[in-house]
């Protein structure tokens, strides 16, 4: 019997959340056997949709998240786990913190990067000071800890001294929806849906948030120039957190009417609005994975990204690495890539074999062994 968090699947559209989501059920096509409880917090029977397998099921409580990370991470209070979903072997938390558990039950946290520790300036400083105190609390406590590519396992040894063999790599995968998409009337459709103007852009998805770096991004764009003006800026992603020298920049720049927020768009709709772009821009600070980076080279679109922390690693040879930080050369790729059509060609071939190295069936297959060789150990 196996215990795993799906809060974050429940609660989240993007990031964390559709990792869990995606990966719990490329677990459920994989075993069929297993029994599974999922727990989630903040959720009743009424609001949770059929579970992923016959195999699986929901362990709701009203209880919200918040709650429970003061009652357990600010006062830690011992309330096991299994009291909300009942004695299991195995107990699996998938986002960041490790409740307390029965002293027998093994179990595994993702930590899915150390943003915090790494760019602390990026993230408001409650959240900051919860995550310092919770997460080396968690991870030293853990029977085993899964890292979202070897930057973030890196990192767990070099800044919380966790023992390289306590750590496993297990990297994401890529939906299958996430191809070339070649309809015009779909891509209309979706620059209707989201007010893009006609005419080249660039795409960045994510947060808006100090960590994806859109300022940035933004003063790049402009240095191109008169030249360029005719190239708009598309931004996907929910409202974050610091926002405001994103719009300062703009504002600041003269880039309001090329500057597009579609806020946060439709799953269903990300393919079309990667395979409409010139070329995908994610320049971000620091990431723990980058699904945008694969996810558009799925779709057939270039990409410019960073050279820190887990982005080379997903990116291979397959995209243009930069500094994050130096907005000339954020601006000279994206210029090569605009114009340089031998180069385009290049890595859009190289980008579709490196996005087919990610499959969320390999991820589920090295998490059922993972589980099965943490429980026997």
């Amino acid at each position: 019997m196996i215990g795993i968090d799906y809060t974050a699947a429940y609660e989240q559209g993007a990031g964390i959340g559709r990792l869990v989501r995606q990966l719990i059920h490329a677990l459920a096509v994989e075993d069929s056997t297993t029994p599974y409880k999922l727990f989630v917090a903040g959720a009743a029977s009424a609001q949770l949709p059929p579970a992923p397998g016959a195999n699986f099921r929901w362990y709701p409580t009203r209880v919200t998240p918040r709650w429970f990370s003061r009652l357990w991470f600010r006062a830690r209070l011992y309330w096991p786990i299994e009291f909300f979903i009942g004695s299991v072997k195995l107990y699996h938390a998938t986002d960041f913190t490790l409740p307390p558990t029965f002293p027998g039950t093994k179990t595994i946290l993702t930590v899915h990067d150390l943003s915090f520790v790494r760019s602390p300036d990026t993230l408001p400083h409650a959240l900051k000071t919860y995550l310092d105190h919770a997460v080396p609390w968690s991870v030293t406590r853990a029977s085993h800890v899964l890292a979202d590519s070897q930057a973030t396992k890196d990192d767990l040894i070099e800044l919380y001294g966790t023992p390289a063999e306590k750590i496993t790599v297990l990297l994401s995968g890529v939906d299958a929806r996430f191809e070339p998409i070649s309809d015009s009337g779909r891509i209309q459709a979706v620059r209707a849906k989201y007010k893009i103007p006609d005419g080249p852009y660039i795409f960045s998805i994510g947060t808006v948030q100090p960590r994806k770096n859109y300022p940035r991004l933004v003063q790049a764009l402009h240095q191109l120039g008169k030249n360029f003006s005719h190239v708009n800026l598309v931004i996907a992603g929910g409202k974050g957190w610091l926002d405001s020298p994103i719009y300062d920049t703009i504002r600041q720049s003269g880039m309001t009417e090329r500057v597009h927020f579609t806020g946060f768009a439709d799953d269903r709709d990300i393919p079309a609005l990667y395979s409409a772009a010139t070329l995908t821009a994610y320049p971000s600070l620091y990431e723990g994975f980058g699904f945008p980076i694969v996810e558009s080279m799925a779709c057939g679109t270039p990409v410019i990204t960073s050279n820190v922390s887990s982005m080379p690693e997903v990116a291979g040879n397959a995209a243009i690495l930069v500094n994050p930080y130096d907005v000339d050369a954020l601006s000279d790729g994206i210029r090569v890539l605009l114009t340089d059509t031998s180069l385009r060609a290049t890595l859009i071939e190289r980008g579709l074999q490196q996005a087919s190295r990610f499959t969320w069936q390999k991820a589920a297959l090295e998490l059922k062994e993972i589980y099965q060789r943490v429980m026997e150990s």
